[in-house]
């Protein structure tokens, strides 16, 4: 079974497809993980490398290209934004929050102040949604392909677990 988790920045999808993966004994691919990591071998923060992906569209292909390659193994939970648009999965999973809320997990994590993160995620997601578009004709925010889109805000993180949970044993 091969299960996408896409969503906006700060909606849950690493935290919540770690967790499936774990009790399902799936291999667990992150797009965002990928980023991170081309990010720093060329010793850049992630709003630095993001725009430099955004003169340079053979970044954002890599990182495309790779979670497709590691996803064709099969049995696998692959969580980014674009991961239910270029992976052959038997569920598209599409979570997201409100922006508030999404910048206090962001701001969390990342042990910035809540005005820090906020501003950072407007410019990642102003910068994703420029990118996704010139070089995919993708409009990021259209999530009418997604079989199953949660509001992260209504459940606890174990919530969403569980409903994803239900969902992968109902297809089963």
């Amino acid at each position: 079974m091969i299960l996408t988790v896409g969503g906006p920045i700060g909606s849950g999808k690493t935290t919540v497809a770690s967790a499936v993966a774990k009790r399902f004994g799936l291999r667990h691919i992150s797009a965002g993980v990928i980023f991170r990591e081309m990010a720093r071998q060329r010793g850049l923060s992630l709003e630095d490398f993001s725009k430099l992906a955004e003169s340079d569209d053979s970044f954002d292909q890599m990182v495309d290209a790779r979670q497709k390659e590691l996803a064709s193994g099969g049995s696998a939970i692959v969580d980014g934004r674009l991961s239910g648009r270029f992976i052959e999965d038997d569920i598209k999973i599409w979570l997201t929050a409100p922006f508030e809320l999404r910048a206090q997990r962001i701001a969390k994590r990342e042990g910035v102040d809540l005005s820090k993160a906020a501003s950072d995620m407007q410019k990642r997601e102003k910068s994703e949604a420029t990118r996704y578009k010139k070089i995919y004709n993708i409009d990021i925010y259209d999530i009418s392909h997604y079989d199953v889109v949660l509001n992260t805000a209504l459940w606890s993180a174990e919530g969403v677990i569980e409903i994803i949970e239900t969902l992968i044993e109902a297809r089963l």
